[in-house]
């Protein structure tokens, strides 16, 4: 299930944050701190009324525990990226897949977009099958700087118009 975040689920984004592959993928979405999640799911319940992002949802199993997220973040005007995250002990089970599934064209119809990025290091192999997965196509390889460190990363994009 994805849902909006609410500040009961401060422990689990927490919790969640700290795995292994979040602080090697996503380092800028590790929260050491109880108070450091709090901050962030109030801010991101605030962008839920707004147009311009970002846009993070819990993954919720139907047991309710959170599991991870999907988001759509803004890179420049009309231009938006997809992200997510399962939490490790969750992997593998193809929930990331699910969510990401349910999440495109629910989200693009919200941004009234037709394309949407997905960008992942190359050495992320569990996100680069997720996004081609989902039916996003790669559209080039590149280093760029991904979260303060040079990386050799992959770009993908995913067209409506794509089934």
């Amino acid at each position: 299930m994805i849902t909006q975040f609410d500040e009961n689920m401060v422990e689990s984004v927490r919790r969640n944050s700290l795995d292994e592959d979040i602080r090697k993928f996503v380092p800028d979405e590790v929260f050491e701190t109880i108070e450091e999640a709090r901050d962030t799911i109030r801010f991101l319940m605030q962008c839920y009324d707004g147009n311009t992002g970002p846009f993070v949802y819990p993954v919720l199993l139907k047991n309710n525990e959170n599991i991870g997220y999907v988001q759509a973040v803004p890179l420049e005007e009309n231009c938006w990226e997809v992200g997510y995250s399962i939490a490790k002990n969750h992997t593998c089970h193809g929930y990331a897949t699910e969510a990401l599934s349910a999440f495109i064209p629910v989200i693009m119809k919200h941004l009234n977009i037709s394309k949407i990025w997905g960008v992942c290091r190359r050495d992320n192999i569990a996100s680069m099958k997720v996004l081609e997965k989902c039916f996003f196509v790669l559209q080039e390889k590149m280093i760029m700087n991904y979260h303060g460190n040079e990386h050799e990363v992959c770009k993908y994009l995913y067209s409506a118009n794509v089934s």
